[in-house]
């Protein structure tokens, strides 16, 4: 069985918006680990845009779990083929999550922050296309339109 075999799927969704304590937690459990000499950090943020006059105050996420789930592992299993980072985790929302709160935090770490860097922006690009998560924009009176990814 070889190295890509053993490893299971790592959940994924968060209800709700990411709390900032699990952002520095994950960053926390990192300080013992000293073959690490680089972490890339990727945030998303729901914004409060202005659609046809009308402001955006949440997205309601949701996805097929099962599906989704089992795409983040292939693109994370296929990362770890591709660049030589020691570390990396992905996390989220499913539900409702209000303006200013985070959806999406993607944690990389390497050796070298070069690595760590291309693989978070790599693993973004393809959370991006290729997982099957789908938001609904929910306007400040209350009515709602699925987003268009951007």
């Amino acid at each position: 069985m070889d190295k890509k075999d053993k490893k299971k799927p790592k959940k994924v969704f968060v209800h709700g918006g990411i709390p900032p304590e699990k952002i520095a937690t994950s960053i926390a459990n990192h300080q013992s680990k000293t073959n690490i000499g680089a972490h890339s950090i990727f945030l998303g943020q729901i914004r409060a845009d202005e659609i046809d006059g009308k402001t955006v105050s949440g997205i309601d996420y949701s996805a097929y779990e099962e599906m989704a789930e089992s795409v983040f592992h292939e693109i994370r299993e296929s990362a770890f083929a591709k660049f030589d980072i020691t570390c990396a985790h992905i996390y989220h929302s499913l539900g409702a999550v209000r303006t200013g709160e985070i959806c999406l935090f993607v944690f990389t770490s390497s050796v070298h922050r070069k690595i760590a860097i291309e693989a978070c922006n790599h693993f973004v690009e393809e959370i991006k296309t290729k997982v099957p998560i789908f938001g609904k924009e929910i306007f400040e009176d209350e009515t709602h339109q699925w987003k268009v990814n951007k």
